[in-house]
């Protein structure tokens, strides 16, 4: 499952040109285990289903209209994330953290929390948010500079997105323990990245759930770069692996399989909610696309590495696995394409009636009691605004005119 390292594809020297240490740690490598991860897998890249005797409990219960209802999630959640980095491009956002390639990891774990579960997000989990029932344009405020959040976090039992990086690990541990001391058998999970497991945010939530056994599901999202560090720069050893020195389990599943993401996490809910304790999923996948519209994934990693991942698509996966069963005929992938560009002009419409984000919003509140260089930044800004104000008729701006 694991793309060729760097290190595998760069050329060798030969044995006369080798140092000491470089021997040695020829000879390290050659004992090292396989570097192809160890994971829960119960769909192949290929579509193909196979067992696994600890985690097939947790979806012997799953029809083919769930199969169908999963496979329409992602399609549907890929579409709008599609339209919001094109609405992005066009400036009608001002940033857009795309999902594409981590399909499968949101929908199978957000489809496997109940209502009452408690949902603690980063900034690129639309897909789970797609589960908990928040309306994706309401997503787009925020990155549109119009709100804070765009929607009530307990409505959903879905908190607003989060841009501090790990910090709401700490906010769902806390709000785990609170579960736990009033007695509810509900379960909490926070999403966070591989580049948030370095936070130590991070390390405390561990710490603090661990201590007081709360029912809270930590999920890591590792799509193996962390905007342009790969994973290797961050950890020693598989992420999964960290819970085992706070005292609780972590488990590792092939966050490309929507299937066993929902088993693995109906696990660990389920396991939170009787009391156990802390888990870590980490969910081992891949960013498709760049960090954020800001970012330029070409500068940092290799295109052939972006296109072994693409034979492992989440969407093609289970579509080969529902045509292969019978589970779903032309007419239905028909019927979601249908649906698909509605809900894409849905989002494009809902974003240009938007209001147009306060320039001066970012003025408010910075001091309780206001400040005299606050107070000269706004003015300057007021007038640079001003200057691109256009004449009566002209349509041409008055300042700069002709530039």
């Amino acid at each position: 499952m694991t793309v060729e390292s760097t290190a595998a594809r760069k050329p060798r020297r030969s044995a006369g040109t080798k140092s000491a240490a470089s021997k040695r740690a020829g000879t390290a490598a050659k004992k090292a285990p396989s570097t192809e991860p160890e994971l829960v897998q119960l769909l192949t890249p290929e579509g193909e289903r196979v067992e696994n005797a600890e985690y097939d409990a947790y979806v012997a219960d799953i029809t083919p209209e769930d199969l169908r209802g999963l496979y329409r999630d992602m399609v549907l959640t890929r579409r709008f994330d599609a339209e919001a980095t094109s609405l992005q491009r066009q400036g009608e956002l001002g940033l857009w953290a795309s999902l594409l390639g981590q399909e499968a990891a949101q929908i199978g774990s957000g489809r496997a929390t109940r209502e009452d579960d408690y949902v603690f997000p980063t900034y690129r989990e639309h897909g789970v948010a797609w589960c908990r029932g928040v309306d994706p344009t309401n997503l787009l405020g925020m990155f549109r500079g119009v709100n804070n959040g765009g929607w009530d976090p307990n409505s959903n039992n879905f908190h607003l997105y989060t841009i501090v990086i790990g910090s709401q690990t700490l906010h769902a541990t806390g709000y785990a323990m609170g579960v736990a001391k009033d007695g509810a058998d509900s379960a909490v999970i926070a999403y966070f990245g591989d580049g948030a497991s370095s936070q130590g945010d991070v390390a405390e939530s561990f710490t603090f759930s661990a201590v007081y056994n709360a029912p809270v599901v930590f999920f890591c999202q590792n799509n193996q770069w962390a905007i342009s560090e790969p994973t290797e720069k961050q950890t020693r050893v598989p992420l999964y692996q960290r819970a085992q020195g706070y005292g609780f389990p972590g488990v590792r599943v092939d966050g490309n399989d929507v299937l066993a993401c929902l088993a693995v996490t109906k696990w660990a809910l389920e396991r939170a909610r009787r009391g156990e304790g802390p888990t870590l999923v980490e969910a081992f996948t891949y960013r498709m696309g760049a960090h954020t519209t800001s970012d330029d994934p070409t500068k940092y990693r290799a295109d052939e590495e972006r296109e072994a991942w693409e034979a492992k698509d989440p969407i093609l996966r289970l579509r080969a696995y529902l045509e292969s069963s019978n589970h779903a005929d032309e007419g239905f992938f028909a019927e979601l394409e249908t649906e698909s560009e509605a809900l894409g002009k849905r989002v494009r419409e809902a974003v240009r009636a938007m209001p147009d984000p306060d320039h001066f919003a970012i003025f408010e509140n910075v001091y309780a009691d206001g400040h005299a260089l606050v107070d000269e930044e706004r003015a300057q800004f007021a007038a640079y605004q001003a200057s691109f104000a256009t004449e009566p008729g002209s349509g041409f701006a008055a300042a700069g005119e002709g530039k």
